[in-house]
């Protein structure tokens, strides 16, 4: 029986959209498949890892049969992409096998059950649906993605915090020695929403998100249950678990009044700091940096004994600071902001650091001093 019937670039992409959650291991072998289900033209394709699924349908030519299995996600996909994109491919099952089949070439593939694939249980008690121009998370994602932590003990920083209330949504990730907060004003009033969306999930949300602001399906519509988030966007749905627990109060890290405050060119800070990076050691990213009227330096040491030293001419009256950072976290929120100046503000070596971005509105990035 045929599944599907279509151009090489149309299966690959649905299968792509949902393929970012595969894990190439797993202790159980069916969640490396994707679940394939067929009514008529109509295919639905689904992945899980038992805390997120993800799921989109297309239309395809093929037999009017109701059918569905599951086989191998990526060895499918790397089959497809082997494949010219205007290739017409073909997907057909006989017994407990599939058959991928474009020009002269033919792949065989097992299977296993679809009555065995895990699906996600779906919270019954979603509250109330609202939407989001797909582009505005995005973008809100993009600026605080690289402060969430990595395998962290207190699992609730593994993630980023949602705040959504009336007009307002604002989103927080930190892994305790840095915090990156973004804000967006929206043109319709939300509920309020406080959920914590785990690591995983935002970064796949990364990936699927749009940012073309002129396609009809550019929204995407999100409802929230106790302790499950669920996505509809493009086609997809995306149903995730949240993380519980309880997210630090964001706003006592965010220092206010800081008296010193220099203004200056990303790119050229970046430039100085990626290179001064280069002779700190993996174990201690540490630069030191001085900060007087007119001129701002940085430099960085070694177990041997080798240093660098940078220096940038800047427009600053104020006190004279020294301070120690970590390099990568600077580095990261210069390399991932998208903009000409950025603003720092200082109280003292000790106290912790504000950077803004003037062409950014509602982004907040605050670093913790570090001994050197």
């Amino acid at each position: 029986m045929i599944v599907l019937k279509a151009a090489q670039e149309k299966v690959l992409n649905a299968l792509q959209a949902v393929s970012g959650i595969v894990e190439r291991r797993h202790t159980l072998p069916i969640l490396a498949n994707v679940l394939i289900r067929k009514q008529g033209a109509n295919v639905e394709f689904t992945t899980s890892d038992l805390e997120i699924q993800v799921r989109t349908t297309a239309d395809f030519e093929g037999a009017a049969d109701t059918f569905s299995t599951t086989v191998g996600a990526r060895k499918l996909i790397d089959i497809l992409r082997s494949m010219p994109a205007d290739q017409i491919v073909s997907l057909s099952a006989a017994q407990s096998k599939l058959t991928l089949q474009g020009g002269k070439s033919r792949f065989t593939l097992q299977t296993l059950p679809a009555d065995d694939f895990p699906l996600v249980q779906e919270a019954a008690d979603f509250g109330p649906a609202f939407s989001v121009p797909q582009r505005t998370l995005k973008s809100l994602i993009d600026q605080v993605h690289f402060a969430m932590a990595v395998h962290d003990i207190r699992y609730y920083l593994n993630g980023i915090l949602f705040v959504a209330e009336g007009k307002s949504l604002i989103l927080v990730a930190t892994d305790g020695h840095r915090l990156a907060l973004a804000q967006a004003t929206l043109e319709v009033e939300i509920p309020k929403q406080e959920v914590i969306l785990p690591r995983k999930t935002v970064l796949e949300l990364q990936r699927l998100l749009r940012d073309d602001k002129d396609s009809a399906d550019s929204a995407i519509e999100m409802r929230f249950a106790g302790n499950q988030a669920k996505f509809s966007f493009s086609g997809m749905e995306f149903v995730t678990k949240l993380v519980e627990g309880k997210f630090p109060d964001f706003n006592r890290v965010i220092p206010k009044g800081h008296k010193n405050a220099v203004t200056l060119g990303r790119a050229p800070l970046l430039a100085c700091l990626q290179r001064a990076a280069i002779l700190t050691s993996e174990k201690f990213k540490g630069v030191r940096v001085n900060i007087e009227p007119g001129t701002l330096r940085i430099a960085s040491s070694n177990a041997e004994q080798e240093e660098a030293k940078e220096e940038l001419e800047i427009d600053y009256a104020g006190d004279a600071i020294e301070i120690g950072f970590n390099v990568t976290y600077l580095i990261d929120v210069l390399t991932n902001l998208n903009v000409e100046m950025v603003r720092i503000e200082l109280q003292d070596g000790n106290s912790s650091a504000l950077i803004t971005a003037p062409d950014v509105d509602g982004f907040k990035y605050v670093v913790m001093p570090m001994r050197i």
